[in-house]
């Protein structure tokens, strides 16, 4: 069966899966078959007993189940070439922040936040930054993406 992490909590090892047709499933850290933890977000492949999720794995990535739009590819350019100027933070659809750094930018410090954000972009998996971009979706404009 195929959902998404609605929800993750370290200090019990417990969450809880949610598919498309509404169902919500619980899960044990112990149930957890990847070496990467759970984000909320992420897509993911279960098999289910009673209400439980078991043998719970990180699904593989592509086009049907990634509905965000955005791209990791696109924001890691926008984030090197014209960061300092906010425009990746435009093109992630934090708006507020862009404009932050745009009105800010002869401060040169939103170039040097940028810098640290390319490189945050480039080491992100593509499955962490498109699970990560999903629960991104709706925020805000001034909400950070991390």
């Amino acid at each position: 069966m195929k959902g998404q992490v609605l929800d993750f909590t370290i200090q019990s090892s417990t969450g809880v899966i949610t598919t498309q047709s509404g169902g919500r499933f619980t899960f044990l850290t112990s149930e957890w078959k990847s070496d990467k933890p759970p984000v909320r977000g992420m897509w993911v492949d279960f098999d289910t007993n009673d209400r439980s999720a078991v043998t719970i794995y990180p699904a593989l990535v592509d086009g049907s189940m990634v509905n965000s739009g955005k791209s990791k590819a696109a924001a890691t350019l926008w984030a090197i070439f014209l960061g300092g100027l906010g425009a990746h933070k435009f093109y992630m659809g934090s708006w507020g922040w862009g404009l932050v750094y745009f009105l800010t930018c002869w401060l040169y410090v939103p170039f040097l936040v940028a810098l640290i954000e390319w490189i945050r972009y480039v080491l992100l998996s593509d499955a962490e930054f498109y699970a990560k971009a999903e629960a991104f979706k709706g925020r805000g404009p001034f909400a950070f993406f991390w």
